[in-house]
């Protein structure tokens, strides 16, 4: 059979066919609801639903401040070991470049211990508070400071890689 000889298939050669007739469309049609049962269910269902995401959420929620309690106790206690390695490296700093390069790791390293002690001291809301208001104040320098961040955490990750095809 070629393809000219192909007719299109219409509504009228399924009906006439099989014998049977079209349903009328149901525009306009309404669903009996029994004393209002299903318009109660449907209620109950978005309730359930709106239940359901809050309490997940709530527990996201949580969830989220634990992590963030335990970033800062880690970051807490990542900058005083550095700060600690930084004071320990001031002795030979001033062995090696002289008293004046000693006194700036010296000072470094106070500077991370006080800041420490402020990133222990303060609850994760007033840390994202002091973040807002540096970015509003100088947000040419929250710029660098995420870019350097951003090349830091690149640079890691780059020498965990290097390191696992070895």
């Amino acid at each position: 059979m070629a393809d000219t000889d192909a007719t299109p298939m219409t509504d009228a050669d399924t009906t006439a066919a099989s014998g049977t007739h079209q349903a009328a469309p149901l525009k306009g049609a309404t669903i009996n609801d029994e004393g209002g049962t299903l318009s109660a269910k449907a209620a109950e269902a978005t309730q359930a639903i709106k239940d359901g995401a809050s309490k997940y959420g709530a527990q996201a929620t949580d969830k989220v401040r634990s992590l963030a309690d335990t970033g800062k106790a880690k970051a807490g206690s990542g900058l005083n070991q550095v700060s600690r390695l930084i004071d320990d490296a001031a002795t030979q700093v001033d062995e090696r470049l002289g008293q004046q390069y000693g006194d700036y790791a010296r000072s470094a390293a106070s500077q991370l211990s006080a800041f420490s002690t402020q990133i222990e001291q303060k609850d994760v809301e007033e840390l994202l508070d002091d973040a807002r208001a540096f970015v509003r104040k100088s947000p040419g320098v929250a710029i660098g400071i995420a870019a350097a961040v951003g090349f830091a955490l690149a640079r890691v990750i780059q020498s965990g890689i290097d390191t696992n095809k070895a």
